[in-house]
């Protein structure tokens, strides 16, 4: 293990999103030097999910309680036995991890959310203190329960006005003064693009090429613009029931009379337009998550947008949710605030995550 001090940390952040691409592990070196904190990725890796346990988290949503706590116990145990081998397959053993887990319900205006992969089946398997269910006291304090990436744009990223994920949904951080930071979800993105992309009999759509193929569709882009949440102010969040009840009705209407690549163009489109409204005007914005390499998105984005749009280096495109899960790990190990009332609506900032110790 590595050894630290009171200001050197090395953490695992593990995260998995809802576009079931897999499961992102980024085991990362924090550290606070003159007053500010430092962070280096160190290893990282993206473990695909199988055919059996993406029907398994797919299918997930429609589980009785009984079998979704069983089903919390399995994933948890394939989380702590997938990061054991990606140790020993590096020779690392972290001090920290920090776990999102695969969210299964988020419903914070009914009380609740929730995450399963049980944080005390990882820290049983792998010997390291786990912390995981980063939400469920943001909600319990009457917020969203989301985003919970701001705290880690803010205090890892502050040269940065603003930073986007463009993974299953899209959302934002924006810093508005020195200490004040504002934080949405914007809008479903690969969730959608990915469910339309597997009517073609791929998992994705690369590049963004088959929306570059397609022309826009007026009425279905007239349709998506109108839906209410867009118009709703922020603290705002999306989950995969929004999604099920707002998105996919619309999109599925068009599917029978109308050619795959054009509603594939035309929600890249409308996602593209939505995202730019939501970014603050001439300013320069970092992007990552899976939809950086989206070409056609991008692109789109850019025509959109009177400011600049900065692409970083593939690693962090692809890990930087997991490497602040990882940080927020960290904060919560050092009983710090590592959720924003902020940007989520709570009463109060909190310090979250419930702590799983390594078997003595």
């Amino acid at each position: 293990m590595h050894k630290t001090s009171s200001s050197l940390y090395y953490s695992l952040g593990v995260m998995s999103g809802t576009s079931l691409d897999g499961v992102d592990l980024c085991l990362s070196k924090f550290m606070i030097q003159s007053g500010r904190w430092e962070f280096e990725i160190l290893k990282s890796e993206t473990i695909p999910y199988n055919l059996n346990w993406k029907e398994k988290l797919s299918s997930a949503i429609s589980l009785s309680w009984s079998d979704l706590l069983t089903l919390d116990f399995e994933y948890g145990n394939f989380l702590g036995t997938l990061i054991s081998d990606f140790c020993e397959k590096h020779q690392i053993k972290p001090q920290i991890i920090g776990s999102h887990g695969h969210t299964v319900h988020h419903k914070p205006e009914l009380g609740y959310t929730i995450q399963i992969g049980n944080g005390n089946c990882i820290a049983k398997i792998t010997g390291v203190d786990t912390v995981f269910d980063f939400r469920s006291k943001d909600v319990s304090l009457k917020g969203q329960g989301a985003p919970l990436v701001p705290i880690g744009d803010q205090l890892l990223f502050p040269e940065y006005k603003c930073c986007i994920n463009l993974g299953g949904f899209a959302n934002l951080s924006v810093k508005s003064t020195k200490h004040d930071i504002i934080a949405y979800d914007i809008c479903a993105l690969n969730v959608v693009l990915n469910y339309l992309s597997s009517k073609d009999n791929k998992e994705y759509d690369e590049d963004g090429i088959m929306a570059s193929k397609g022309n826009l569709i007026p009425e279905l882009y007239e349709k998506l613009n109108k839906i209410p949440f867009y118009k709703s102010r922020p603290p705002k969040s999306l989950g995969i029931e929004w999604v099920n009840e707002n998105i996919f009705p619309i999109i599925n209407n068009f599917l029978p009379t109308h050619k795959l690549f054009d509603i594939i163009n035309t929600y890249t489109t409308h996602a593209a337009n939505e995202i730019s409204k939501a970014l603050p005007p001439n300013n320069h914005c970092l992007i990552t998550g899976g939809g950086a390499y989206n070409k056609y998105l991008i692109s789109t984005l850019s025509d959109y947008y009177n400011g600049e749009i900065i692409i970083p280096d593939d690693k962090l495109i692809s890990f930087k949710e997991a490497l602040i899960f990882a940080f927020l790990g960290v904060l919560r190990i050092r009983n710090e605030v590592n959720v924003l009332a902020s940007v989520t609506g709570a009463k109060e900032n909190s310090v979250s995550g419930l702590i799983a110790r390594k078997s003595k």
